[in-house]
């Protein structure tokens, strides 16, 4: 069995030398073309949400309710599991943005894009960190912001145009 393996192996190798190398860049490793700000403006109005229900919540009045304790706490968890599971898919997808799909002649167009990226992946890390609601409104308004200059890359105003109407209608 093992002799199988080290014959498998060494073909790999030979076969790793004798074909050429192709190198591929993109959000998938598959060179799909594809990239849109949207679901990292999905993932921030869910934070935001998730942050205004929490400020909602009260604890039972009763304290020793063990029940209503239990329900007042597993409500509690959820939108804190929810806002923190959106707060890393907002990052992923501004890091998807950043590092995929802007090039070098958009950062030298658009000076500030690096630190518009740095300062949105930033306030992702804030929102997890706690339940802050003006916190939750800057990430919203910097992945907004992040959005119109990809729109505006792609020469696709009109898309960018449908953006904020779809995007308005979440809430």
């Amino acid at each position: 069995m093992h002799s199988y393996i080290g014959i498998a192996i060494t073909n790999m190798n030979l076969l790793q030398k004798i074909l050429p190398t192709v190198t591929a860049e993109a959000h998938c490793d598959i060179p799909c073309g594809i990239y849109d700000p949207t679901p990292a403006k999905i993932a921030a109005v869910t934070v935001l949400r998730m942050v205004l229900q929490l400020g909602e919540f009260k604890p039972p009045e009763d304290m020793e309710d063990s029940y209503a304790l239990n329900v007042y706490h597993n409500s509690i968890m959820r939108r804190i599991k929810v806002k923190e599971d959106h707060c890393h898919s907002c990052e992923d997808e501004l890091h998807t943005l950043w590092v995929d799909f802007f090039r070098r002649e958009h950062f030298e167009k658009y000076p500030r894009l690096h630190e518009m990226f740095w300062s949105a992946t930033e306030l992702c890390s804030k929102n997890r960190q706690g339940v802050d609601e003006e916190a939750a409104r800057a990430l919203n308004e910097a992945v907004d912001e992040i959005a119109r200059i990809f729109y505006e890359v792609k020469g696709a105003q009109e898309k960018y145009e449908a953006y904020k109407t779809l995007t308005a209608k979440m809430f």
